[in-house]
């Protein structure tokens, strides 16, 4: 197979997987146009249409469908084979795509990111931010970060750092008009500010004492799906924000933001590094773990 065949056949499948050109061009580290051009030419040279497009999706034809679900499998084959040689390399080799929401980035991947560079010269990191819940096979990903509870049972999963609380502050000058709650309940007669997950849905606020637990959806003029836009309504007094404790400590410490309910903020368990337990792992992703695992604070 010529390898201008085999780039085209690749570049099909990694738009057919995300079902869009502007994914898979990030994914590929080409251009849009240049992704489409590659298209063009596969399904001219083949006769005949693999992808659906319109201006909000694109989707494989039957053809395309069945050329994916057999050519999938042979592309995996020619990626392990090809790490299997760089096993025999001095230095590991290749990318890492790593899927992981915000604060999991920032707090627990990002530190990790110069050390394990400097260390693996010839692996490449991406560390992609993204809350919402993927296929971390089919959107071409090593691994995904996740709590506990949210992964699949074919996963394999690692701690990623140690545990972790969510706590609900607002501004002194918001509580000072609005009141400090003392129970949760208390919050539904709050202005709270929500964040929106991807698939749509509002992130609840749970609570924990003494063995009762509660949960409330809260409710509030704004909503929001990046915690750093949620940060700074908090400080500006919009209402009450829930975040992680370790992005509030800079604005506790300055003032800025008070925490409430503190007694009702249990400690929860630490993000989960999870990746397929039926996947072969590249020889970078394979240092990529041992690096982790290395980095993880131990107990005392």
């Amino acid at each position: 197979m010529k390898s201008r065949n085999l780039a085209e056949l690749e570049a099909f499948a990694a738009i057919a997987r995300a079902r869009s050109f502007r994914k898979a061009a990030e994914q590929r580290g080409v251009s849009v146009s240049a992704l489409s051009l590659t298209m063009r030419n596969l399904e001219e040279r083949m006769g005949v249409r693999l992808l659906h497009r319109t201006t909000r999706s694109v989707s494989p034809t039957e053809a395309g469908q069945r050329l994916l679900e057999r050519l999938q499998p042979a592309l995996d084959d020619i990626a392990t084979a090809v790490d299997m040689v760089n096993d025999f390399r001095d230095r590991p080799t290749g990318t890492v795509r790593i899927n992981a929401p915000i604060p999991a980035l920032e707090f627990r991947l990002a530190p990790l990111a110069q050390p394990f560079l400097a260390a693996n010269p010839d692996v490449s990191l991406e560390l992609i931010s993204d809350a919402a819940r993927v296929d971390i096979v089919e959107h071409g990903f090593d691994a995904g970060v996740r709590f506990g509870e949210d992964l699949a049972r074919d996963m394999v999963a690692v701690p990623l750092g140690g545990p972790l609380r969510y706590l609900v502050l607002g501004a002194p000058d918001y509580l000072l008009r609005c009141g400090t709650p003392g129970q949760p309940e208390d919050l539904l007669r709050h202005a709270c500010i929500r964040h929106r997950f991807p698939g749509g849905s509002i992130f609840p606020w749970e609570f924990a004492r003494d063995g009762r637990a509660v949960t409330i959806t809260p409710e509030g003029p704004l909503t929001v799906n990046d915690p750093h836009v949620a940060m700074r309504a908090g400080l500006d007094g919009v209402g009450l924000v829930r975040l992680p404790e370790e992005y509030a400590r800079p604005a506790i410490a300055s003032g800025g933001l008070v925490p409430v309910l503190e007694e009702w903020c249990p400690i929860l368990p630490s993000w989960f590094l999870y990746y397929p337990s039926r996947r072969q792992m590249s020889s970078a992703f394979r240092t990529f773990l041992g690096f982790v695992a290395r980095s993880r604070p131990t107990a005392r």
